[in-house]
């Protein structure tokens, strides 16, 4: 072993904790590389693999009736590779102990054969016998909450009419990968069922002999989606189509894809933050130690050694640091990785998902560590070139510190002397204590923004449930009724108030940004359920146009006065032109508004309303669910406390607990920045210390000289930390948000608060730990110099 390398050992040991800190800092930051990286090929591997063995469709169009012929018709079309016509509706099922039914969709299956398309995953118990027609498979998460088996009865309302169903086994399907109710964006198992039937069963219950009301279509490869939908749409018209959508507007493969593009820029936008710390932290470390080791250069230079020998000396501690904190958040990575997706199939119900990481993955993660440690590395190793060897071995010039004497003796009426020592350390070396204010602002920042993040998720839950929903529940109905339905509603007791509202699927256009969804009729007078400005200002629907969400305004990149292209797929199908005359916040899906009379009016269907929202009277809450049990016309009901409970459940328990990781992340990254500044001023200041010991200091003064400045640096970074924090908040919400849901960043004095408190209780830790070093300090050997 050379002796630069045996210098290089002796130095990693004198600074390992120094070493062991950025190392971990590199760590965290390749941990959620390859955690994230792992989990979006994990996820976007196994769905793929998932939706391809069992066929799922690439194109829906569900119609109100249509004749079995028309699918050799629709095979026909350009493009059309496979067809399947299938039978689905809407049914409630009774679930024991549960007055309130539980909504659930109803899908036919051929009787002897395989489905073409959106074929089904049987996780226990046995196919449907054809012969047995009250036979039934059941969604497995559905079964699962409430303790059903195969062999067990279950008893459900279809069209009106009450059915006993045997349940022949439990099954999955990729088309309900992320499982809701209809309107609800959180998944619940114990909430949502799924039932398959056998095609005859349930066209009887529909009423569809020898038809179908949704076609499945797959795709030639380098077929046109846009012109096989066109001509699906021209092919269905007179039979009621609403529209025929790409897998892309699928509400389970929107919600997956979402959770996978929000994984994947998280990916690429948060480990670098991680990696730049991480690359100033050693930028620091390896100048100080240069500047401490001077003297040692200009020896080794003179005695025959190269610069560039003993630059690659100094880059070799680099390589060390950041390719041990490399392997280390590698091994970190991939078993944090295996934690998070068990947490996410509790929601997106795979079959199996294999956590796996691309070996690219750890590649790109240690060569970027590396890089990202070694580029200010390299800024400092440009001054070894420059020393020669009699300039090294001299102690450097002295610098001025008139001015700062000149501070000093204007303090000196206040201050003690070892006060006096601390403000003359920062004020002869302002740069240096300002890059030092700076790391640990950085620290601050990052604990900011995620308790801002953190918020963000609750008051997400907070403005949706109430102050945007102030109702208690809401029903469906089959298909818009006329306003007898709602007087019908107010006289049931226990129903304190009833707000109609007209729900009818629309595609949006501006020019060539489109979006598919919902346009809602309000009333003009809402109070149970309205559209919001802000948390105080209500914006009312008005008739003489509509009022689009932020999101929705943001995806169409329009604003209040321009024209909106309103394309029905409901009823008449008219194409409405309208103005945009307000923006309302919305932080759950993307919503547009209509005032309800105006509505019906451009639909040419006086009076009609989709549902109603409800309050009612806590007293009498079970007897008006027996009642909308028992009225045909009610196609559901949806609680408001359970629908926020299954959101909140999400955040904390499944994908969105990835938010409490970072921000545990965020608090060891606070420390680490905290303590390496702490260990570098003491090594800096280890002579002078002794010094001051020597002179007569007591332990307790000479430790107060150098936490002082430490107390200073960290106190100055206190502001600087909350500005940075309020910028990384908004880029990590936004990181966070999807189409489906926005997540605000709420960063408040508490946040700041909490995060400076994070700060102070790390820099006392660090404090601690450097002062009993203070406390230990060898006064001969510290005093050696060989100046």
């Amino acid at each position: 072993m050379s002796p630069l390398d045996r210098k290089l050992l002796r130095d990693l040991w004198r600074m390992k904790l120094q070493s062991f800190a950025i190392a971990l800092v590199i760590a965290v930051g390749v941990l959620l590389l390859v955690m994230m990286d792992g989990l979006v090929n994990s996820l976007a591997q196994t769905r793929d693999a998932y939706y391809d063995r069992y066929r799922l469709a690439e194109v829906f169009a569900p119609v109100k009736r249509a004749p079995d012929h028309l699918l050799d018709r629709i095979a026909a079309i350009p493009g059309v590779s496979a067809v399947e016509g299938r039978v689905v509706g809407g049914a409630l099922v009774d679930v024991e102990g549960q007055t309130v039914q539980v909504r659930a969709r109803a899908v036919s299956l051929p009787e002897f054969r395989e489905p073409r398309l959106n074929a089904v995953y049987l996780a226990e118990g046995r196919r449907l016998d054809p012969r047995r027609l009250d036979e039934i498979l059941l969604l497995q998460g559905f079964a699962d909450a409430h303790g059903l088996e195969p062999g067990d009865s279950l008893t459900a309302t279809m069209n009106g009419a009450r059915h006993t169903f045997r349940i022949a086994g439990l099954a999955q399907a990729p088309e309900f990968l992320y499982s809701t109710a209809p309107g609800e964006l959180a998944p619940d198992d114990s909430r949502f069922a799924v039932l398959w039937m056998n095609e005859e069963a349930l066209a009887a219950a529909f009423d569809l002999d020898g038809a179908f009301n949704e076609a499945l279509v797959s795709l030639d490869r380098g077929a046109s989606e846009p012109a096989v939908i066109d001509a699906l749409d021209r092919l269905l018209d007179p039979y009621g189509v609403t529209g025929a959508y790409g897998l892309e507007d699928q509400i389970s493969n929107r919600f997956i894809h979402e959770e996978i593009s929000g994984l994947r820029a998280s990916s690429r936008s948060v480990p670098p933050v991680f990696m730049g710390v991480a690359a100033f932290l050693l930028y620091i470390v390896i100048s100080r130690m240069i500047e401490s080791e001077r003297t040692q250069i200009g020896l080794l230079k003179a005695f025959g050694y190269t610069s560039a020998e003993i630059g690659a000396h100094y880059l070799k501690f680099i390589l060390v640091i950041s390719v041990g904190g490399a392997l280390l958040g590698c091994g970190l990575g991939v078993m944090s990785g295996h934690a998070l997706s068990g947490l996410y199939q509790q929601y997106y119900k795979f079959p199996f998902l294999i956590f796996r990481v691309d070996p690219s993955a750890f590649i790109t993660a240690i060569v970027v560590s590396v890089a990202s440690a070694s580029a200010g590395g390299f800024i400092v190793l440009r001054r070894i070139f420059a020393l020669a060897p009699a300039a090294a071995m001299r102690p450097p010039a002295p610098a001025d510190f008139s001015s700062s004497a000149r501070l000093v003796a204007a303090l000196r009426r206040f201050l003690d002397q070892p006060s006096r020592m601390i403000v003359r350390r920062i004020a002869r070396q302002p740069m240096r204590s300002f890059a030092a204010s700076i790391g640990i602002a950085v620290g601050m920042g990052l604990s900011v923004a995620m308790l801002g993040v953190l918020g963000g998720f609750d008051k997400a839950v907070e403005l949706n449930f109430n102050v945007i929903d102030r109702s208690d529940a809401n029903v469906s109905f089959v298909e818009p009724l006329g306003e007898k339905t709602i007087y019908e509603l107010k006289r049931l007791d226990g129903i304190i108030e009833v707000e109609p509202f007209r729900s009818v699927p629309v595609v949006l256009r501006n020019g060539v940004k489109s979006h598919r969804g919902a346009l809602d009729g309000l009333t003009e007078d809402a109070e149970l359920n309205r559209a919001m400005r802000d948390e105080t200002h209500q914006v009312y629907a008005r008739k003489d146009g509509i009022v689009l969400s932020k999101p929705l305004a943001a995806k169409l990149d329009i604003g209040p006065g321009e024209l909106v292209t309103v394309d029905v797929r409901e009823g008449r199908r008219p194409v409405l032109t309208l103005p945009v005359v307000a923006v309302s916040q919305s932080l759950l899906g993307a919503p547009a508004y209509f005032e309800l009379s105006a509505l019906n009016e451009s639909l040419e269907e006086p009076g009609r309303v989709s549902g109603a929202w409800l309050r009612i009277d806590p007293a009498k809450q079970q007897d008006v669910y027996e009642a909308l049990k028992n009225m045909p016309a009610v196609a559901g009901v949806s609680l408001k406390d359970e629908a926020r409970d299954a959101l909140q459940r999400m955040m904390d328990e499944g994908a969105g607990a990835t938010r409490y990781y970072m921000a545990i992340i965020a608090a060891i990254i606070t420390f680490g920045i905290v303590y390496n500044s702490a260990r570098i001023a003491f090594a800096e200041r280890a002579h002078d210390l002794a010094s001051l010991r020597v002179l007569g200091f007591t332990k307790s003064e000479a430790s107060y000289v150098l936490l002082g400045e430490l107390g200073l640096i960290t106190l100055a970074a206190l502001p600087m930390g909350a500005f940075i924090g309020t910028g990384l908040a908004g880029a990590i919400a936004a990181g966070f948000s999807t189409d489906l849901y926005t997540i605000p960043a709420q960063v408040g004095f508490s946040n700041v608060g909490s995060g400076a408190l994070a700060v102070l209780i790390a820099a006392l830790i660090a404090g601690w730990l450097v002062k009993r070093d203070v406390d230990r300090l060898e006064l001969v050997s510290a005093l050696k110099s060989r100046e």
